[in-house]
């Protein structure tokens, strides 16, 4: 069977490693104990569990993690004496409705290790056998928002390689949420936010050329959060842990040299939605980052986009525009 991830041109860092990515899948319709056996058996694995509603899955990979994505629900022990007397008593019988509220409201999720991304069809074919089992996503009930997040390695940690890859994902922004960010509940979320406007004027400016700490302060002044759809904070701890205290203090925030690219829907019970459909679209991004004159056209239009004055902003949107230039440069 053909691959169907397709793969960037720059595959390797600049120490010559395989470049690698780590993926999180947030999904429902499956029972906490049957995706943790189902994830073992399709990748192989051999699964432990390491906590409550937390399990380790040993494959030829990595570590992937199965859990709840709730820590209240995740760490609760009715015999903590700040539990009700009440939900002490019931005992065993509490917690088997709280289990299946939870199960039923809280999304479960599989956090994969850094996969390399010539591995990457193992991915695929997770999620498309765990749909088959019966997995679903957010557009199942209103009260899903779940999502697909990707957490790709950069070929090197240098500034004006972040600037393109930001300047690229600004212009891409409108193109790939009309594409990946489909459902109702998400669109309402507060976490998947694009970055402040004032903020993507100052880069995309055609000027625009920092080092590596002024484009890091020139971020955190106007996005000071994890809720962005293109989230820096993991790899700003990466790169200046002291510089992101001086805007950030939240200890969920883990230090990787990777972007954390929030966005995309979990539509996994969607048959015509793949993880390769994310995935690919992400090297979209990667293949005009690697083509210098590519990205120094697509900033030029995007900035002209957001120029009150322009003539075309007033016929036309930007994501019909950035489409069309993706097509007439042979992207999509």
């Amino acid at each position: 069977m053909p691959k169907r991830c397709r793969m960037p041109d720059v595959m390797t860092t600049r120490e010559g490693d395989t470049r690698r990515v780590g993926v999180e899948i947030e999904i429902s319709g499956l029972g906490y104990e049957e995706l943790v056996s189902l994830t073992a058996r399709i990748l192989e694995g051999a699964a432990s569990s390491t906590g409550r509603y937390v399990s380790r899955v040993e494959t030829a990979l990595g570590e992937f993690t199965v859990e709840l994505d709730s820590a209240p629900i995740k760490d609760l022990d009715l015999q903590d004496e700040r539990v009700p007397e009440s939900l002490r008593e019931l005992g065993g019988h509490a917690m088997d409705m709280i289990d299946y509220a939870a199960e039923r409201l809280v999304p479960l999720e599989i956090i994969s290790p850094p996969v390399p991304f010539d591995q990457l069809e193992a991915i695929e074919t997770l999620s498309d056998q765990l749909r088959e089992a019966g997995a679903v996503g957010s557009r199942e009930a209103m009260v899903y928002a779940f999502g697909l997040q990707l957490n790709p390695e950069l070929p090197d940690l240098e500034a004006d390689t972040l600037r393109r890859y930001l300047q690229t994902f600004a212009a891409l922004y409108d193109w790939l949420k009309s594409r990946h960010q489909l459902d109702f509940s998400r669109k309402l979320t507060t976490y998947i936010e694009p970055w402040a406007g004032r903020y993507v004027d100052r880069l995309v400016a055609a000027d625009y050329s920092p080092d590596l700490e002024g484009l890091m302060r020139d971020y955190l002044e106007d996005n000071p959060t994890r809720n962005r759809a293109l989230d820096l904070l993991p790899l700003f701890a990466h790169l200046d842990p002291a510089l992101l205290a001086e805007y950030v203090d939240d200890p969920r925030i883990k230090s990787r040299p990777t972007l954390h690219y929030r966005l995309p829907d979990c539509d996994i019970d969607n048959p015509r939605w793949h993880f390769s459909t994310v995935w690919n679209d992400w090297v979209i991004l990667e293949q005009i980052v690697a083509h210098p004159a590519h990205h120094r056209e697509l900033n030029d239009l995007f900035r002209e986009s957001r120029t009150l004055l322009s003539f075309r902003n007033l016929t036309s949107t930007w994501r019909t525009r950035c489409h069309q230039w993706l097509e007439n440069r042979g992207y999509v």
